[in-house]
């Protein structure tokens, strides 16, 4: 099993270029479910997630091909699909809930694994149930799978307004997809504003579907008989852009981020731009990028988790790993999900002093961090550990960076390319 072995103590200095967002690229690949003509894809991310969604889509009978140097994919999906996403291919990963929406927009019919467990928390899938059966969906849980078709002999699924009891990414997105090609007009009420949802809204657009709204919580979709197929670039990764602008915070040092979109990002530079740290962005001949500077050490900044566009539950591990090496006292409040903190017995291995009660988090700086054999728990807490190793004194290894490959398209040779001490180890 893969480790990462970090020497800690370097400055960073130079460029990172930023990969897609796995959370665009993931509902973007099952977008292609809807049309019956080729969609092609670029700036793909090379991660495991992607592999995963992309033998899914496989096994469906959707016929995908890789090709050039930027994350190109082109998809096809004939008529000859089947709808049937197995147990086998979802309980690895719970985005292939994304495959339900243009399964039975398109086929009318599907049969989707639930996906079992998540180590952070619960996910629940109820919400994109209600929406499917409010569109005009049957759907039955039966034998660990959601069997759905549509309802009194329609030939479409129905625009309907869905109002969701909570703000749902996947749901929106779900929904999205389904909305385009159903009968009439659809309105989406408490719509996640993610700008993961507005690149996904901006290549159904491309591909024909009628999408207002989208970015904002009301999404308005006028349903079309049929989308034709797209070249659409998949929108640069905020949370991967987020992870090394802390990771420079951390360590000190300059780094230019090739194709960050600051404004994907305002939660988190706010905070970094308190605790002390240079950032600014801009536009130059080579596209959006922001520049990050730290000197010395930071104050530590304490904050709330919250749907987009607050601070993001997706960059509070990486962020607390800046604090514990910050002066002051910060207390992080994580409203997301209820296991988010499993970073944490990890972190003090390392020395960090942090005191947790229930959602809250309380974090002491402390002047240095001591390397040590650290565990990753998932994908985020696994980000959080590299950065702690980076500015620990000594060697850390990071062990079971399987979920660091799920989400961070070769992070250590990024890192090693603005002057990390890092490699991939057996």
């Amino acid at each position: 099993m893969d480790k990462l072995r970090i020497t800690g103590g370097r400055t960073l200095h130079g460029e990172v270029t930023i990969s897609g967002a796995k959370n665009a690229a993931l509902p973007e690949l099952c977008a292609a479910l809807l049309t019956c003509e080729p969609v092609t894809l670029t700036n793909v991310p090379r991660l495991r997630d992607v592999a995963t969604m992309r033998q899914l889509l496989d096994h469906m009978g959707v016929q995908t091909q890789t090709h050039g140097a930027r994350g190109g994919m082109t998809l096809h999906a004939a008529d000859s699909i089947n709808p049937e996403a197995p147990y086998e291919l979802v309980k690895t990963m719970r985005a292939s809930v994304l495959v339900l929406g243009p399964l039975l927009a398109r086929f009318g019919r599907a049969r989707v694994s639930l996906p079992g467990g998540c180590a952070i928390g619960s996910r629940p899938v109820d919400q994109h149930i209600k929406g499917m059966q409010a569109m005009g969906a049957e759907i039955l849980v039966e034998h660990g799978y959601m069997v759905a078709q549509l309802a009194g002999g329609k030939k479409r699924l129905q625009g309907a307004r869905i109002a969701t009891d909570m703000v749902t990414v996947t749901g929106t997105e779900n929904f999205l997809m389904a909305a385009t090609l159903a009968e009439g007009e659809t309105l989406l009420e408490n719509a996640a504003q993610e700008p993961e949802i507005a690149d996904l809204a901006e290549m159904l657009i491309a591909m024909g579907a009628k999408i207002e709204g989208h970015g904002t919580s009301r999404i308005h979709i006028q349903g079309v008989e049929r989308l034709h197929g797209c070249t659409h670039q998949v929108v640069a990764d905020r949370i991967e852009a987020g992870t090394f602008l802390c990771a420079v915070a951390a360590t000190g040092g300059d780094v230019v981020l090739r194709h960050g979109h600051a404004d994907h990002l305002d939660a988190v530079i706010d905070k970094l731009i308190e605790a002390g740290a240079d950032i600014a962005a801009g536009q130059d001949a080579d596209g959006d990028f922001i520049r990050v500077r730290s000197t010395g050490r930071l104050k530590a900044q304490g904050f709330r988790t919250t749907e987009y566009p607050g601070f993001p539950t997706d960059m509070q591990a990486q962020f607390m790993a800046l604090n514990c090496i910050s002066h002051g006292t910060a207390k992080v409040t994580e409203t997301i999900f209820e296991n988010r903190f499993m970073h944490v017995n990890e972190m003090v291995r390392l020395g960090a002093k942090i005191q947790i009660d229930g959602k809250v988090a309380v974090v002491e700086g402390t002047e240095k961090l001591s390397g040590a054999t650290v565990m990753a728990t998932d994908l985020r807490a696994s980000a959080s550990l590299v950065i702690a190793g980076l500015v620990a004194e000594g060697d850390t290894i990071v062990d079971r960076i399987y979920h660091l490959d799920r989400g961070y398209d070769q992070m250590e040779e990024k890192l090693r390319g603005i002057g990390a001490n890092i490699e991939r180890i057996k």
